[in-house]
């Protein structure tokens, strides 16, 4: 069973969204970047998702689905299933372990395992299956069917949008004259969220959607108006690697995203490694996409006053080695 996917999120079920997470969730730190900022020429808000306790911003959709689903006696004793390459499956598995409902979670095969132990950690199965993520969610999506479960659409889910949005809520209410929001984009959950929340609260702000080049597909539908789907990904980036777009986010980030754009792995690391530079914070590379596509328009943001969501930082070892081995200039 699942929710309905043509139902779009309101500004009103963000708000509700954060009443309803604030017993589980404490809001997260927007601090002013200042070093970053004197170096860049405008002000870098970081929002501190990297701090929630899943260390990602997905969470917020986990937690409000659950206490949603659980209120309304809607979650069944088989539990629930999603499919992850590992922030979402963790944010499931972390709502489980709070309502007390088991979780099963379909991850490709070379999935990262730092992301697949603290899933198991937090009690769910995981099930290693697929070349990417889209094969694991299509496992995911046949077991869910097979055993009546609850089936967590990571992208289709108003409820997920929801609650992601309260990150874009409290973001805004901290820092109203914001001129832009880069959101890093994956499937759109949080380009989706952040659009809803901006255009309601701020509709002079510009929200900019950052994609990783080798995995476009949510790029290519937003120029185009159709469901894209790429025969592969090609980036590291895996917060960022899904070959397919999907109906919800897309027909929400039309509507609300003022552009979307493309960055390569290589300008992902350089922004990694200036986060870790002037900040000492380090995200995983899709939680760094805000701030490589700031850094690309750098001449025009002068004097203006920038959000980027540090939405995850959860990378490998291999990851992390990679960033604090390079030079950082």
């Amino acid at each position: 069973m699942s929710a309905d996917h043509e139902s779009r999120p309101t500004f009103a079920d963000v708000l509700a969204a954060r009443r309803r997470i604030r017993p589980y969730l404490a809001p997260t730190p927007l601090i002013r970047a200042d070093s970053l900022s004197d170096a860049l020429g405008f002000d870098v808000l970081l929002k501190l998702e990297v701090l929630l306790p899943i260390r990602a911003f997905k969470v917020r959709g986990g937690v409000n689905l659950a206490a949603a689903d659980h209120a309304a006696g809607r979650l069944p004793p088989v539990g629930m299933v999603a499919a992850s390459t590992g922030n979402h499956g963790q944010s499931v598995a972390y709502a489980g372990r709070l309502f007390d409902v088991p979780v099963r979670v379909f991850v490709p095969e070379a999935a990262n395992d730092v992301k697949t132990r603290a899933m198991e950690r937090l009690g769910a199965t995981v099930v290693r299956t697929g070349r990417d993520f889209d094969a694991a969610r299509e496992a995911a999506e046949a077991y869910a069917a097979a055993q009546g479960a609850r089936y967590v659409h990571s992208m289709n889910e108003p409820l997920l949008i929801a609650g992601v949005g309260t990150l874009y809520l409290e973001a805004l209410e901290e820092a109203p004259d914001a001129d832009v929001i880069f959101v890093p984009m994956g499937g759109g959950s949080g380009a989706s969220a952040a659009g809803l929340v901006a255009k309601t609260v701020n509709p002079s702000a510009r929200v900019i959607g950052v994609q990783a080049e080798g995995a476009p597909a949510l790029h290519n539908a937003y120029r185009t108006g159709r469901l894209e789907e790429t025969p592969a990904v090609k980036t590291e980036a895996e917060g960022l690697a899904t070959r397919v777009a999907f109906s919800l986010p897309l027909a929400m980030i039309r509507d609300t995203v003022d552009d979307v754009v493309l960055v390569s792995d290589r300008e992902l690391y350089a922004a990694q490694r200036l986060l870790l530079r002037h900040a000492r914070v380090l995200p995983e590379m899709a939680g760094a996409a805000g701030l490589a596509a700031a850094l690309r328009a750098r001449d025009e943001l002068q004097r203006r006053r920038v959000i980027l969501p540090l939405t995850g930082a959860n990378g490998s070892d291999d990851e992390l080695s990679r960033v604090l081995s390079e030079g950082w200039d």
